[in-house]
Parts: C-alpha cells; structure tokens; sequence
C-alpha cells in the first residue's frame, strides 16, 4: 500500500471541564456527554470528591491521575486518559500549593512524540483578600513551570479552568468587571507572558475561533446569563506551538438548554493531529 493510499490517523481528543463537583455532575447527565464523544484524554476540575467515588464514576478503561485537596470538599483535578501515562507528577513546583488540589501532570507517548498534559485549576480570586495573593502566587509558579514543560517534552498542553478573562473578547460584560478578580489588568498580564517568547504557549480555542466574541465556557447558574450567553471563557487549552499548529478542531459543548447543563462550565473539547 503506498503512504498515499493510508488513511489519515485518529486525531487524539482531548477535553477539558470544571465539573462543579463529579457526583453533581453525572446526577445531571455528564456520562451521557462522555459516552457520546469519545475522548482520548479528560481533564477535570473542581472534582470535589475522594479518588474511590471518581473512580467509580468514571468506571472501567480508564487511567486515573488525581489529586485531592485538603480541604475537603474543594479543588481537586485529574486527568483520565485511556493510555496509561509513561509518568505522572502532582505538584506545580511551589510546596504552597502541594495540598490544594489545583494542578496534575501526566506524561503520554502519541507515535513516538512525548506531550505532557497538565490539568489546572487556578484560585477564583477576591480583591484585597488572600485568596486574591494566592492566586497571584499560583500565577506566578504557573509562569516559572510552563517554559520548563515547554522544554522538557515534544509537546506540552495545560488545560483547565484558570480564572482569567484574557481580553474583552472572552467576558461578554468586560466593562463591568474591569475590577472584579478575573479580569483585573494584572491577572491578564499573566496570560500576555504565557503567550509571549518567554513562556512560548498558544491559546488554542482563541487561535481557532479568531477575533469573535467568546467562545463563552461559564455561565452563572442565576439569573438568564446561559439564556443570553452572558459568559465567561475561562477555560483553556494552552499549547506549545508545534502542538498548537497540529489543533484542527476546538469545540465548547454547550448544553442546549439551561436544564440540561451538567456543570456551570462546558466542556472545551480539541482534536489534535499529532
């Protein structure tokens, strides 16, 4: 059979979703979403529950990388693959964070290349408060650790829910959070070194979608803000560039309807052709 006559390679899918709590969300329907999407690789936010139920839930075929938070009933991310890692870390770099549940690494080999896919939940934030400076610090661990994975794999991909609006293209009401926690312009300077020379990352979903508003992936559960897409992306995959030149595809799987949310975010699912 000549090379042009071989049919092209399954893309590897990844997604990514803050779950708002795994046991809530599959009592609202998550297994319908997962069954239906055939994804390689899952990565988890705002798990919330201990390692036994996760596993449980998510049930048999899968390769389970989670970490807890101390504090129970908070954080807690994984990534859930259906290849088993080559290696797994649970820590962002800075022993602060060890405890809390926000950031998992799991190496996989994807024909012959070696990406490393990192699940991240950073702090929500609140101005003027220590939730606000551990942000800040997690922030700054997460710009130290992304030039190192940048560096130490073929590919490199950090997903998750990070709390920040980039630009006013990614909050539908930007004016009026211009100094809430999420979109301070010290929080989205971050984001401009993440995606500059020194930490040499691409943001996927954005370079797909282009200069449009959204793709919106939170919605606050109150009020008509899913109704009228009063949103927030904040979910992201975060790419080296040759993985981020390999993205075909990046969807947000939002529910059709206000009843039919599983979780106050939607899934942000990529297809890469590695």
């Amino acid at each position: 059979m000549s090379p042009a006559s071989n049919p092209p390679q399954k893309p590897l899918r990844i997604a990514s979703v803050n779950v708002n709590g795994i046991r809530a969300a599959y009592k609202r329907g998550m297994q319908d979403w997962l069954d239906g999407r055939d994804i390689d690789i899952l990565c988890l936010q705002e798990v919330r529950a201990p390692d036994a139920v996760l596993r449980t839930l998510l049930g048999e075929g899968w390769h389970i990388l989670h970490t807890e938070a101390e504090a129970k009933g908070r954080a807690g991310v994984a990534v859930a693959s259906r290849q088993q890692p080559t290696a797994t870390r649970t820590t962002i770099g800075d022993s602060y964070f060890d405890t809390s549940g926000r950031w998992v690494e799991a190496d996989f080999d994807v024909n012959g290349a070696h990406l490393t896919v990192v699940s991240a939940y950073v702090h929500s934030g609140e101005v003027g408060t220590q939730k606000q400076d551990d942000k800040y610090r997690f922030l700054d661990a997460m710009a130290t650790r992304l030039p190192q994975l940048r560096d130490g794999a073929d590919h490199a991909v950090v997903m998750g829910d990070l709390n920040v609006g980039h630009t006013r293209l990614d909050i539908r009401n930007w004016k009026g959070n211009i100094r809430n926690a999420g979109f301070l312009p010290e929080e989205r300077a971050y984001f401009d070194r993440f995606f500059s020379d020194d930490c040499g990352f691409v943001d996927v979903a954005r370079h797909l979608a282009g200069d449009v508003d959204g793709p919106y992936t939170w919605w606050s559960w109150r009020g008509k803000a899913f109704d009228n897409d009063t949103g927030w992306r904040i979910d992201y995959q975060l790419a080296t560039r040759a993985l981020a030149t390999s993205a075909v595809t990046s969807d947000v799987d939002r529910a059709p309807s206000w009843d039919t949310r599983f979780s106050d975010h939607a899934p942000l699912v990529v297809d890469y052709q590695i």
